[in-house]
């Protein structure tokens, strides 16, 4: 008797983990997958189905952090936009995308990240 083994063509959900961090106190725009589709065509069909959008405000150091759960985590993506102001500095903007607990992917820039995994 067998006991705890997966059955055949069971697939394990993976632990998604975006973060946002700036250095600044900032405004930013952020599109992320929430929910994986079943296809791009799915995806392409009514993308908000699957995705967010929403606009967040930073302290700096303070982390935006959202985690969901994918079969395949590599449908993974964040794209970010600051609401630049003038005569305010960069907020120097930092994301990552971790799949089970590990840093997979991460992008730094003074205003605009985009992290994603390979389906993109």
């Amino acid at each position: 008797m067998a006991l705890g083994q997966p059955t055949a063509g069971a697939q394990e959900d993976h632990q998604v983990r975006y973060t946002l961090v700036s250095a600044g106190a900032y405004e930013f725009d952020i599109f992320y997958l929430a929910a994986q589709p079943p296809s791009m065509e799915a995806f392409n069909a009514d993308a908000y189905a699957f995705a967010k959008r929403e606009k967040v405000s930073l302290a700096p150091g303070a982390p935006w952090v959202f985690e969901t759960t994918m079969a395949d985590p590599q449908w993974a993506i964040m794209q970010v936009s600051s609401t630049t102001r003038g005569g305010q500095a960069a907020p120097n903007a930092h994301c990552d995308i971790a799949v089970d607990g590990q840093v997979l992917v991460q992008h730094d820039d003074p205003y605009n990240v985009r992290c994603q995994l390979g389906k993109w």
